[in-house]
């Protein structure tokens, strides 16, 4: 009698892979960034990826990092996690004590609207930004409006091959 295969992926690591397997349709050179929304049952909510909003041409859309802030990419583009949460369809009532996966982070902007999502974790591959004020304000706010934070290490790389066959 055979048993179950032993090496398939962990729910944590599933909807971290499909939050980085989101971030590669971003056009961003030099960040890209996914995001994994995922109910209290495991059923997936949206996903998004850091972008030009809707209708902003990305070939116009400026990606420099430095210069003067409205030549760069920071007042202008849509952050991952911003975008999973407006791109779920259903009841905001479903957010309640859902879990957001994401590559990086969230910003404090970001923790905003996790927050008022009804989002309660957090769970992050990288925290790079970790003693900026922004990163320190998502921390404050998130301490404070009970939205747990974990950052994880993946037991192994996953990798996505997508040859042809099995």
């Amino acid at each position: 009698m055979n048993s179950k295969r032993k090496d398939y992926l962990k729910w944590d690591e599933y909807f971290m892979a499909i939050a980085r397997l989101s971030a590669m349709r971003s056009k961003d050179p030099s960040t890209q960034v996914g995001a994994c929304i995922v109910s209290s049952d495991n059923r997936i909510l949206g996903i998004g990826y850091n972008g030009a909003p809707n209708g902003f041409d990305d070939d116009k859309f400026p990606w420099e990092r430095e210069g003067d802030n409205l030549d760069t990419k920071y007042p202008y583009v849509c952050h991952a996690e911003l975008n999973a949460i407006l791109n779920y369809r259903g009841n905001k009532k479903d957010l309640e004590d859902a879990k957001l996966y994401v590559d990086l982070f969230p910003c404090n902007e970001c923790a905003k609207i996790i927050i008022q999502s009804g989002i309660k974790e957090i769970i992050y591959l990288s925290d790079k930004y970790k003693d900026s004020e922004n990163n320190i304000a998502s921390r404050k706010l998130f301490d404070e409006c009970g939205v747990k934070y974990t950052k994880i290490d993946l037991d192994k790389d996953i990798n996505i091959n997508f040859g042809k066959g099995h």
